[in-house]
């Protein structure tokens, strides 16, 4: 790949949820970009395949097994990763938890998604700042279409992503004097391990697509390459969005 095409050629990236969907996605696309990854999931198995592939873009990825909602497990994450490649330029939260119920029986899933979804990237970010800091890197946050609209049985969930719609403009101001640009992807209906239930019901996959103006499920694909841009020099004057990758569902 020409230079032109490695914007991150000298980054160094960490990439939560990177055992499948779109982290694993992820994790590829920045080390075909040129950075060195290394890639965090609760079960170094799983994360052997996003390994493998980023091994045939040529960069040998730190594999880091970690439950991020343990005590302690977000700073040793960081540390791990500063230790094999001697920095940090891109922190991208992607793990996530997807459950749906309706409001009164939500509590539960709220607490959950909570630890995974808002308090798990909060502490990891917070571990990593001094060193995104040194070197005025980029934090990118996934959040959801759920967090710009809410749907039925998915209060829990959407409560999660509108927390992390405004940790990103919080932060996003917090850190600008120090040049550390946050910035949010919020995909809509993407064909990952996380909804493959629900879209293995032909019902329910012909319903999302006929609710989603450009008439089809996203891919991995189609967020990926986004989260390149957004961890390069070319979103450099960018900070606080949350960028919408939903097929146009939000723009009804």
């Amino acid at each position: 790949m020409s230079a032109v095409g490695r914007p991150l050629d000298g980054k160094v990236a960490i990439v939560t949820g990177a055992s499948s969907g779109i982290g694993s996605a992820t994790a590829v696309a920045m080390a075909t970009a040129g950075a060195e990854v290394a890639i965090v999931g609760r079960s170094m198995d799983r994360l052997e395949a996003t390994r493998e592939r980023i091994a045939e873009a040529g960069k040998e990825a730190c594999a880091i097994a970690a439950d991020l909602t343990a005590e302690g497990a977000p700073a040793e994450v960081v540390a791990q990763a500063t230790e094999r490649f001697g920095g940090l330029d891109v922190l991208f939260n992607g793990a996530g938890l997807f459950e749906l119920g309706p409001f009164e029986e939500s509590l539960e899933l709220l607490d959950r998604q909570w630890q995974v979804n808002v308090r798990a990237p909060f502490a990891l970010t917070a571990a990593a700042m001094p060193h995104l800091r040194e070197r005025r890197g980029a934090v990118i946050f996934m959040s959801s279409g759920a967090g710009h609209g809410g749907f039925s049985t998915g209060s829990a969930y959407c409560a999660t992503k509108g927390a992390i719609e405004l940790l990103t403009k919080a932060l996003a101001i917090e850190e600008a004097p120090n040049g550390v640009r946050v910035n949010a992807i919020a995909p809509g209906n993407i064909r990952t391990p996380m909804n493959e239930g629900l879209l293995a019901d032909p019902d329910y996959e012909r319903a999302m697509i006929e609710a989603t103006p450009l008439g089809r499920i996203g891919e991995v694909d189609d967020i990926a390459p986004l989260a390149v841009v957004l961890a390069s020099d070319a979103s450099s004057y960018m900070t606080g969005h949350s960028l919408l990758v939903d097929g146009g569902w939000n723009a009804q």
